[in-house]
């Protein structure tokens, strides 16, 4: 008997339909290419990153993009202790929620060797683009800058013990890309080298490596030859009962970052802000001095919640947008100049003409050649020829809206006695006065 199909309700059919259209969307969302992932920037989760870049000793990278993160973010990277990780890092510091609230980028850096330590200790690590890990993290940050349209200006490192220590590598390896770093419980650049293939250097670690702040900086400097500009700042944090990286290991990297700057080793203040701290400042009185150094009475484990908003005080990164500098025309010098023989004296007036205050500010100038500085005022001057960097001593290193501050030095002459005739604040671009 020929019997007429029964026709299936249009709602089981699109049922059934769509039951099997999702095994092969699945399917097709899972093989996409890892370009095509990286296309859709994640937020307000940790991500890890692959495909970021030269990566010599291969690291892995780990990011954390807030939903609130702004246009043109700044970056900051948050490196590890030993045997630790970047999804530890995250979860351990406050730096993911502190992005919530200022918008910021941060960036994890992890180690995959087995001592989960970072090498801070080769010959490669300790000169710019020599490879090993400061070649990888630099290739994080690029791939960050181009992915975000991230703020070239505003780069930040912080780092915990061995992180603390490759926060020293990495100003030094490339200060050109760093405006500042907090270094936890680490050492200064150079201390851990080694050259027997050893990642542990006893000496240092004891607290028996020291140098003269020249040679500190020497180290710094000589890790990238030729550099001239400006040197990004510096705070250093240490305790004082540490006995893995002992406490001389804070006064050494003192010695070095003010060397660098070419500031006073005498603090241009002090104080306390929480019982058992001391703070001193170096080269600047404010929350932006060049350097600023805090012991506290405490082990290795200095690094407690709460921290991570005094350095982002010390970057200024505290607000939603920029930290206040200097823009191109927001600062005027004028220069006169009395010349005899082979001498000569130069007076400077410096003028904010900003909307904001200065806290901390270096004057730099090219001096005409043959000519050489044998002494000043109102501020320290280094080197003594060449491309020279005035930095505020105590009493003047604030510099609010509108106002000015005279600073002077003599110097030798071989038959040149012009002044100079160019000037930057903080970086920034100076007009004639």
């Amino acid at each position: 008997m020929h019997t007429t199909p029964r026709r299936r309700p249009l709602r089981t059919v699109l049922l059934a339909l769509l039951t099997a259209l999702v095994p092969l969307l699945a399917s097709v969302t899972l093989t996409a290419s890892p370009a095509a992932a990286r296309t859709q920037a994640p937020t307000a989760a940790l991500t890890e990153v692959t495909g970021f870049g030269t990566n010599p000793s291969n690291l892995q990278m780990y990011l954390y993009v807030p939903d609130s993160v702004t246009a043109n973010p700044a970056v900051l990277v948050a490196v590890h202790y030993c045997t630790g990780s970047g999804p530890a890092m995250y979860s351990g510091t406050e730096y993911a929620s502190l992005a919530d609230r200022y918008g910021f980028i941060v960036v994890y850096p992890s180690v995959t060797r087995a001592s989960k330590c970072f090498d801070v200790s080769s010959p490669q690590a300790l000169r710019r683009g020599g490879g090993s890990d400061p070649v990888g993290i630099k290739s994080m940050v690029d791939w960050t800058v181009r992915t975000y349209s991230a703020d070239t200006g505003r780069i930040f490192v912080t780092g915990l013990s061995s992180g603390a220590m490759m926060t020293n590598v990495l100003l030094g390896n490339y200060p050109d890309v760093f405006a500042a770093g907090a270094a936890f419980a680490g050492v200064p650049f150079g201390c851990f080298a080694t050259t027997d293939g050893s990642e542990w250097n006893s000496a240092c670690a004891q607290g028996t490596v020291t140098r003269t702040p020249q040679q500190w900086g020497d180290l710094v400097r000589n890790s990238y030859p030729g550099y001239t500009g400006p040197r990004p700042r510096m705070q250093i944090w240490h305790g004082t009962q540490d006995d893995t990286l002992r406490y001389p290991n804070f006064g050494e990297q003192i010695k070095q970052w003010t060397n660098v700057h070419g500031v006073s080793q005498t603090p241009a203040a002090t104080d306390s802000p929480q019982s058992g701290w001391t703070r001193t400042r170096y080269g600047g009185t404010g929350d932006r001095a060049p350097v600023e150094a805090i012991s506290i009475e405490t082990g290795h484990n200095v690094y407690a919640w709460g921290m991570g908003a005094r350095v982002l005080t010390f970057f200024g990164l505290d607000s939603s947008g920029p930290a206040p500098q200097p823009q191109p025309g927001a600062c005027k010098v004028a220069v006169t100049t009395n010349a005899w023989n082979t001498g000569l004296t130069a007076s400077v007036t410096l003028t904010n003409s900003g909307t904001t205050a200065v806290n901390g500010w270096q004057l730099g100038f090219t001096l005409p050649s043959g000519q050489t500085i044998t002494g000043g005022w109102g501020a320290t001057y280094a080197p003594s020829s060449g491309t020279v960097t005035a930095t505020n001593v105590a009493y003047n290193g604030t510099l609010a809206s509108g106002a000015s501050v005279s600073i002077g030095y003599q110097a030798n002459h071989t038959g040149n006695s012009a002044p100079p005739g160019a000037f930057t604040l903080n970086g920034q671009t100076c007009t004639a006065g």
